[in-house]
Parts: C-alpha cells; sequence; structure tokens
C-alpha cells in the first residue's frame, strides 16, 4: 500500500505538468496539482507526452473554464481520447485529493456519476449539451455508429490507496450495460509510473542446485551470470518493499500476503501495466489459479540485471545460495504484478508455491550501457510500442543529456518531469523530435501520417547513430519554437503540422521564415480549392506534398 511519501511525490509531480498551463499565481495554488495529476494520468496511460494534445483531451468543468476560458459541463468524464490507430475510446474520470488519508478510495457513485455522458452516446442524441462535451460525444458516437470495430474503456483514477472494487455486481452490470471495460488507477499504481531512479536494493534467496544454470560469456571473465527456476512466492519475497523479508530466505510464505511490490525494481522496465482484464495478464492469473504447475512452460520469464551477485553451492551441493546486490527488472514487469495481483486479492500459499518461474539473471556491474541494451533487447521480443523500445536505447539517452545541458527536458518515457532540482526551458517528446527531424529531411507528410513507422521502418534514417548531428537537432528544435512563435504572434491559425511544413520548407526555399510561412498557406489556399477541406485535412493528404513540391520546382 502507497504511504504519504508516495502521495507527495505524486503531487509535486502533478505541480510540475502545471506549469506547462500558463496559470495565474491564484489558479497555481489552488487548482496547480489537480490539473497537472490529470496531465500526468493521460500522459501514463495514453504515452502522448505533448503537452497540448493532452490539454486538448480535458472537458473538466473547472479546467475548462480555468485554461480555456470556456464553460463547460463535463457530465461526469474530466478527459476523452479517442486512439484512432488502435480504435478505442477511453474516458477518464479524475478523483484528486489534496490531502492523504490512507484508508480511502474510489466509490461506486464515483463511476455512476459517469451515466450522464454515456446516456447519450447510448441513445445517440447528444442535445442539450455544452460544446466541449458536445464535440467529443459527437465523435464517439460516430465511431461507434460505424462499421469498424471500436473498444471502450473507462479508466476511474485517484491519487487514493483504494480502488475501485471490479466485481463489484454493480460495477459488472454497468460494464455489461455500456459493453465496456473498467479499470482503477490509484495511488500505488500511479508511483510505479513515476518511479525515480532507486537507491541499490538487495535480496537474498536459495533454491535447489538442479534449479540453476550457470553463464560466462567468457573463461577469463569473472563475471557470471545464471539462469534459474524461481518459485513464484520466492520472487515475490525478493522483489516485496519489505527489506527484511528480501533477505531472509527462510521467511515463511504465508507472511507474503499483502506484501507490495517494491515500485522501484520497475525503474528500467519499458512496459505499464494493463490491467488485469487485458488477455495476458488476465492468462497469467488464471494460469496460478488453475495449473499453477504448468506456469513455468507458459510464461517466457524475466530478465534481472545485477551490480554484484554472490552465490555458491551449499548443503553438500544440495543447494544454491545467491545474494544480489543492486537488481532491476528490465523484463517481465507486468508478469510481475499480474503475480502480486493473484497474491494480494486470491492468495493460495500453496499455489505460489508450486509455481515456477524461469529468472535470467545478469551481473553487469555498474556497466549502465550494458543494462539499456539488455532491455532493449529482451524487450523487442515482447509485444511493445517500438517508441518505448527505443526510448531506453543508450544513443536516445545521450541524446537525452546533451539536450538537458541546454535546459530541454527531452521527453522518452510517460511521467518524466526530469531532474528535482533541474529546470528546463522547453518540453519536448522523442516522437516531436522525430517528426521535426523527418520533415528537415524531406518528409513532413510521413512525419505526420506514419508516426509509428518513424520509430520502425525510418527509425535509423532519422536516429542515424553515425551521422545525426546533435548540434543540428537542438537548431531544429529551436526552429520548431520560433515557427510556433511567429505562428502565435500573427492573426494564421497556426498546428504542428504547419509547423512541419514550414521547416521542409526553409530547407527548400532561400526565404525567410515569414515568407516560408506565407509560401505555406498560399500552398494550401490553392491545394484542391474547390473542395470544401479544412488545412489539416489538407495537410495529411498525400497529394499535398506533392503539389507543394511541384509550386516550388515552377518557381525555380
Amino acid at each position: 500500500m502507497a504511504n504519504i511519501n508516495d502521495f507527495k511525490n505524486v503531487k509535486q509531480r502533478a505541480k510540475k505538468y502545471s506549469e506547462y498551463l500558463g496559470l495565474d499565481d491564484a489558479n497555481k495554488k489552488t487548482n496547480g496539482a489537480r490539473f497537472g495529476f490529470y496531465l500526468l494520468i493521460l500522459e501514463c496511460v495514453t504515452s502522448i507526452k505533448d503537452i497540448d494534445e493532452l490539454k486538448n483531451m480535458v472537458i473538466d468543468t473547472e479546467f475548462s473554464s480555468v485554461v480555456f476560458k470556456e464553460k463547460n459541463n463535463d457530465l461526469g468524464v474530466d478527459a476523452v481520447h479517442v486512439n484512432l490507430e488502435d480504435r478505442v475510446i477511453q474516458l477518464f474520470n479524475f478523483k484528486y485529493r489534496d490531502t492523504f488519508k490512507i484508508n480511502s478510495g474510489l466509490k461506486l457513485g464515483d463511476m455512476v456519476d459517469v451515466s450522464k455522458f454515456l446516456l447519450p452516446i447510448v441513445n445517440g442524441i447528444p442535445d442539450g449539451m455544452t460544446d466541449l462535451t458536445k464535440q467529443k460525444v459527437e465523435l464517439i458516437i460516430e465511431k461507434l455508429e460505424s462499421d469498424e470495430e471500436w473498444k471502450l474503456e473507462l479508466y476511474m483514477v485517484s491519487n487514493e490507496n483504494h480502488p475501485l472494487e471490479l466485481e463489484d455486481p454493480t460495477v459488472i452490470q454497468f460494464k455489461d450495460n455500456y459493453g465496456m471495460q473498467v479499470q482503477s488507477i490509484t495511488l500505488e499504481e500511479i508511483v510505479a509510473y513515476i518511479s525515480d531512479l532507486p537507491q541499490d536494493l538487495n535480496a537474498k534467496f536459495v533454491i535447489d542446485s538442479e534449479s540453476v544454470m550457470t553463464y560466462e560469456m567468457d573463461t577469463l571473465s569473472t563475471l557470471k551470470s545464471y539462469l534459474i527456476k524461481l518459485s513464484l512466492a520466492d520472487l515475490i519475497r525478493i522483489t516485496c518493499s519489505d527489506e527484511k523479508m528480501r533477505m531472509n530466505p527462510t521467511e515463511e510464505y504465508k507472511h507474503l500476503q499483502g506484501q507490495s511490490l517494491e515500485m522501484s525494481l520497475l525503474f528500467d522496465n519499458v512496459r505499464g501495466y494493463l490491467g488485469s482484464n487485458t488477455k495476458f495478464n488476465g492468462n497469467i492469473i488464471k494460469t496460478i489459479k488453475d495449473d499453477p504447475n504448468k506456469f513455468f512452460m507458459f510464461n517466457n520469464g524475466m530478465t534481472i540485471t545485477v551490480k554484484d551477485i554472490k552465490a555458491g553451492y551449499q548443503n553438500g551441493r544440495k543447494k544454491f545460495g545467491c545474494e544480489i546486490k543492486g537488481f532491476q527488472i528490465v523484463n517481465g514487469g507486468q508478469t510481475l504484478r499480474s503475480i502480486y495481483e493473484f497474491c494480494n486479492n486470491q492468495f493460495d500459499e500453496e499455489k505460489l508455491a508450486n509455481a515456477e518461474i524461469l529468472v535470467r539473471l545478469f551481473q553487469t556491474e555498474a556497466d549502465k550501457e550494458l543494462t539499456n541494451d539488455i532491455a532493449e533487447y529482451t524487450n523487442s521480443q515482447n509485444a511493445i510500442s517500438s517508441i518505448d523500445l527505443k526510448s531506453i536505447s543508450n544513443f536516445q539517452i545521450q541524446l537525452s543529456s546533451y539536450l538537458e545541458t541546454y535546459g530541454i527536458l527531452y521527453v522518452r518515457k510517460a511521467g518524466d518531469t526530469g531532474g528535482k532540482e533541474k529546470e528546463y526551458n522547453r518540453r519536448i517528446p522523442m516522437d516531436k523530435v522525430a517528426q521535426i527531424i523527418y520533415s528537415d529531411m524531406g518528409f513532413p507528410d510521413r512525419a505526420t501520417n506514419q508516426k509509428n513507422a518513424l520509430f520502425e521502418k525510418y527509425y535509423n534514417n532519422i536516429f542515424d547513430e553515425e551521422n545525426l548531428d546533435f548540434d543540428n537537432v537542438l537548431n531544429l528544435i529551436n526552429l520548431y519554437y520560433e515557427i510556433e512563435d511567429m505562428y502565435e504572434k500573427s492573426e494564421t491559425v497556426g498546428f504542428h503540422q504547419k509547423y512541419l511544413y514550414v521547416i521542409f520548407l526553409s530547407t527548400r526555399l532561400e526565404n525567410s521564415l515569414e515568407e516560408c510561412i506565407e509560401a505555406l498557406e498560399r500552398f494550401i489556399l490553392e491545394y484542391k480549392r474547390e473542395e470544401e477541406l479544412s488545412a489539416a485535412r489538407k495537410l495529411i493528404q498525400k497529394g499535398f506534398k506533392d503539389h507543394v513540391v511541384e509550386s516550388i520546382e515552377s518557381q525555380n
């Protein structure tokens, strides 16, 4: 269970997010932490790191009044995200508390409030609503009534300890009535998203000698790594937040009930928890419950990097004792959290003792680069987003460190607010930097239309480790914000896609930025003039870039 220091940590992170909302001093004091909490959670759940995109998801009544200067009735839903790529509609209900009460949590009434938002969707009649809410409801109705298959998800979120009881009959009926999934996120899960670099953690375990295999990279190396078969009960013990229990191999398994996962162990793990109602996590829990003896066969196991390992045979070589110092779980975090969910909600000492898992222990000493490589390559075999996978590469970490020296927070992971004592002039997500670089390379169309491909098919071209100049990346970032600033000071409406095209034009035309902006606006006006298309719709069409290139060539 999370404690008051976890509560304070989340509150401080939330306040950092509120710095990007342009609040006056009075609203920073009264609303800063709460509004920042919205952005923090939205980033962690959706993996979208652009502040403007996150802001535009929020329809909360007070947020709309203060930030957007617009009156709005949110009808019980504080934020909406429509994921066009995965065809998922995500609704968020936030309950932010200013003071910590250890036993407080989400109530059924909080969920029932959302019905006011859902009923017009079910009826297909979005009447009598304020504009912000109506726009979201109309979009949701459009998607649900289309021929495509869409999923509807509700996230009940609080910075308190106790989640919504998802097995309560009222919750089950609510899910059935609206055909939606309901997930509950509370303080402990939030802390997992935002864990800082931890102090070194240690643990001890003893297993049968036939349950271990030793690996050495070469015969001269003193570093040894191990493949071990570990019971889930021992895995819980060595990863729990109780230091004494982690260091006591003879601890009785009955004491594991109610133990919480030491969240900082997942610092290098790139996959967040999806919730037990997803197929993969549900299967993990089902296997422990129904077929614990088959868990080893059904699960891929986990990977742990360790700074130092002290190990050896004992009891006449019948047992193998091991002490791991400075360890991190770099692959298998989702499995581990599912195991803890079973431990806390369906505790069965015998099943946890009988279920076993393959654990790879790699001794990396203080070699952070090797640790990152192990994390990247072991996770590349799993169903994980390409951008999350690349976020832990050594090259991206180097770029992040370089930009930080210029006061730029390069956001590689959700929930990243930078160093505690560091002040930043700008905050820019990794995917936006990829779009900027690729636009400069001549592909503003792909940069917006094929975002996932930027970290798959086009990644090595964009982030060319041999040729990409970090100084050039810095200059392009500054250019992007200079263009944004020029649009904001003009009477012309600007947005992200336009800024990318202006970067593209600035490399093709020997003109000033003002002239590049004027040229882009002219190209937009001329393209498919006879059709009633918005500028945003024109910019994402494949033919628009061809039109721009042809127009430039005709002028030369």
